[in-house]
């Protein structure tokens, strides 16, 4: 069984897919990194300042313990209030998008420099519907 799961683990593609798990998990975390960072403050500024991962609606009360401010999102979201929370939901919307983008932009290019398959040859053309209905009238007629 030790053979067999050596064998497995060693076959290109589990090696390749092992790879882009990592790579794209890294790669995730530089798309967050470039919403939250760079494009998520630019559309605030654009927007008059709105910082929209703090952008919320309260679903619940907020409990009688709580002391933090009742306009901060994560302090709420780590006490437990329900919440719809539509700026962090904004901003993974963006993150899809923007990861979406490139990996196709990736895979287009790979797709570019990947050798072309050598196209099969052309199935020999048939009959034609005409030249089939021809023949059939033709049999019937003998």
């Amino acid at each position: 069984m030790l053979q067999e799961f050596k064998a497995f683990i060693a076959r290109g593609n589990v090696l390749d897919l092992a790879v882009g798990v990592i790579i794209g998990g890294a790669f995730g975390k530089i798309v967050a990194s470039l919403t939250d960072d760079v494009i998520m403050p630019f559309i605030g500024v654009i927007t008059g300042g709105i910082d929209f991962s703090s952008k919320f609606v309260l679903l619940g009360s907020i409990p009688e313990t709580y002391t933090g401010s009742p306009t901060d999102y994560a302090a709420l979201k780590k006490a437990g209030v329900a919440m719809l929370g539509y700026g962090s939901f904004l901003t993974a919307i963006i993150n899809f998008v923007i990861l979406a983008f490139i990996i196709f932009l990736i895979v287009k290019q790979a797709n570019k420099l990947m050798p072309k398959a050598p196209e099969a040859p052309a199935a020999p053309a048939g009959p034609t519907e005409v030249e089939l209905l021809a023949e059939i009238r033709d049999a019937l007629k003998k």
